[in-house]
């Protein structure tokens, strides 16, 4: 038995002593872009608060209003990051993308009922925006498709997923809308600091 674990050892250590090929990125290059385009934006702190922002402020609507944006909101998002492709060059985005910041969180700070319309232009305005900012990480070269894909279920997935827990924390709990809007004004001051940092003379 003893002898039968040595050999199954020295085996093991032989495998694993053999040469093997490593990858530091996905096997499949194109399939890579889905997985680039999805993580881009989770990873940008400029993008993931004010999509924060909207998500809060979409769970403190009522269900009927805040379930729209999540089909808009990801579709603006998908034609904002195609749009780098036809349209490059477009000024103004980042001051948009930072007004957004500020402008999302202290409507979440200051909790009103929107009208549904007044709801969806926001969200397909902050989409498109957004969306063309990410769109501009897009390498040469990949699939736009998939790329566009994987920016359009990171907004997808962060919309339902924010939205359906603030809708939750909001309706059962007496502190829960409070919560919320401490969370954006927090964002809000946070946005309001960048725009500082970024106007500040070096």
């Amino acid at each position: 038995m003893r002898a039968r674990t040595r050999r199954t050892c020295r085996a093991a250590a032989l495998l694993t002593a053999l040469p093997a090929s490593a990858n530091a990125h996905l096997v499949s290059a194109r399939f890579g872009d889905f997985y680039v385009g999805l993580m881009h934006p989770l990873t940008a702190f400029e993008n993931v608060l004010p999509w924060l922002a909207l998500a809060l402020l979409a769970g403190l609507q009522s269900v009927h209003a805040s379930r729209g944006l999540l089909g808009l909101f990801p579709l603006a998002v998908a034609l904002g990051a195609a749009a780098p492709q036809l349209l490059p060059g477009l000024t103004g985005i980042t001051t948009a993308n930072a007004a957004s910041f500020v402008l999302l969180g202290l409507i979440v700070a200051i909790a009103p009922r929107l009208r549904t319309g007044l709801l969806v232009t926001l969200a397909v305005l902050a989409g498109l925006t957004h969306g063309y900012d990410n769109g501009l990480a897009y390498a040469p070269g990949g699939d736009l498709l998939l790329f566009v894909s994987g920016v359009a279920c990171a907004a997808y997935l962060s919309l339902t997923l924010v939205t359906a827990g603030a809708h939750r924390l909001a309706t059962l709990r007496d502190w829960g809308a409070i919560a919320l809007r401490a969370a954006g004004s927090w964002i809000a001051a946070i946005g309001i600091m960048m725009i500082g940092l970024a106007f500040a003379p070096a």
